[in-house]
C-alpha cells in the first residue's frame, strides 16, 4: 500500500495562492494515478483535479480550470497543487488520493487516502 500526507494547507487572502503538497510513502509512487479531492463543511466531497502517473494528463474540475494546476514529481513521490487566484469557495479540506486503475474522477475509485490539510480563504 502507498502512506499519503499532506502539508500546505492554511489561511490565505481572496486572490491570494497557496501550494499543496502530498508525500508518499510505500509501494511505488509512480504506480498510481493520482487526485486532489476536498470536502467543505455540510458538502460532499468533490474532485478537483487528476493527474497520470507519467504526469502528461492532467484533468480540472470547471470550479478550477484555470486557477489550480495539478503536478507530480516521480523522483520526490510528491504530488502537488497549486492554487492561484484563490476564492472563499474554496474554503475545505483537501485530501490527496492515489488511484491503482486508471485517471479518475470518482472519489469510490481511489485506493489510498491522505489525512487531508485545511484551506480556508477568506473574504
Amino acid at each position: 500500500q502507498v502512506q499519503l500526507v499532506e502539508s500546505g494547507g492554511g489561511l490565505v487572502q481572496a486572490r491570494g495562492s497557496l501550494r499543496l503538497s502530498c508525500q508518499a510513502s510505500g509501494r511505488t509512487f509512480r504506480n498510481y494515478n493520482m487526485g486532489w479531492f476536498r470536502q467543505a463543511p455540510g458538502k460532499e466531497r468533490e474532485f478537483v483535479a487528476a493527474i497520470s502517473w507519467s504526469g502528461v494528463g492532467t484533468y480540472y474540475a470547471d470550479s478550477v480550470k484555470g486557477r489550480f494546476t495539478i503536478s507530480r514529481d516521480n523522483a520526490k513521490n510528491t504530488l502537488y497543487l497549486q492554487m492561484n487566484s484563490l476564492k472563499p469557495e474554496d474554503t475545505a479540506v483537501y485530501y490527496c488520493a492515489a488511484d491503482l486503475g486508471p485517471v479518475s474522477y470518482s472519489d469510490y475509485e481511489y485506493d489510498y487516502w491522505g489525512q487531508g490539510t485545511q484551506v480556508t480563504v477568506s473574504s
